[in-house]
């Protein structure tokens, strides 16, 4: 029973870690600094090829292991429809301003914490779940991945708050409260499959779906809509290589 209790505290830890990370990318805007529309294109493609990395090296590959290429593949597809329907039925906004989901009342604001809140709940179910496998090498590279690629996200919601008129401080706030919605996926995800062994590669394979329909459909067309195509394929390409690295370095 301890040993149960500490995988599942071990998840929520390492999914809060790489939660926070999303406030840490907001720090940069408290000390004034400005960041070009390359820039952040760069670091939006750094962010997706890390999310592309992490789904093949520590998610899909070991779900095909443990549960075969067809367990794989229906997890893997069940977490990119999880992530459509709640596109389509969460009321949310994104940074270049295109609405989804049905109307609604809400600011802008919370608009736009929801938006990142749905992309950022899959990431902390992988995390969880990378722990509940009990590969920690797997795990702590997952975790160290998603963190890194949190940076950016946080960085570009402090940016379009600060824009809007919001305060800097008020702004990085905003953006470290999208972040701690992954621990809530981090608990849920060492939790199912720390109870049910049968349901890892599933979960394993979902959080990878989840994961590539958030690149493909958001952050894929975010980095390429200001003009920097190019800057962003060259970060995604670099993002890509260090979670590889990361991959090979805890294995």
């Amino acid at each position: 029973m301890q040993f149960l209790s500490d995988v599942i505290a071990n998840g929520f830890l390492g999914s809060l870690i790489a939660g926070a990370a999303t406030g840490l990318g907001a720090i940069p805007i408290l000390l004034g600094r400005r960041f070009s529309r390359r820039a952040l294109d760069l670091m939006l493609g750094l962010a997706a090829g890390v999310m592309l990395a992490a789904s093949s090296f520590s998610l899909l590959i070991p779900a095909i292991d443990t549960g075969g290429v067809q367990v794989a593949a229906t997890g893997f597809l069940l977490g990119g429809l999880f992530v459509h329907l709640a596109d389509r039925y969460v009321p949310h906004e994104h940074p270049n301003r295109k609405l989804e989901g049905p109307s609604s009342t809400m600011s802008r604001t919370w608009l736009l914490v929801l938006a990142i809140t749905i992309h950022n709940f899959p990431e902390g179910l992988a995390v969880g779940v990378a722990f509940g496998s009990q590969n920690i090498g797997t795990a702590m590279s997952l975790a160290t991945a998603i963190g890194l690629q949190n940076v950016p996200e946080g960085l570009a919601v402090a940016m379009v708050l600060v824009r809007d008129g919001y305060s800097k401080w008020r702004s990085a706030a905003y953006a470290l409260l999208t972040g701690l919605v992954e621990p809530i996926g981090g608990l849920i995800g060492v939790s199912i499959v720390t109870l049910s062994a049968f349901l890892l590669p599933y979960g394993l394979a979902f959080a990878a779906g989840a994961m590539v329909f958030v690149v493909s459909d958001e952050m894929i067309p975010e980095s390429h809509a200001g003009g920097f195509e190019r800057a962003a394929t060259v970060g995604l390409m670099i993002g890509f290589v260090v979670m590889m690295v990361l991959d090979n370095l805890f294995a």
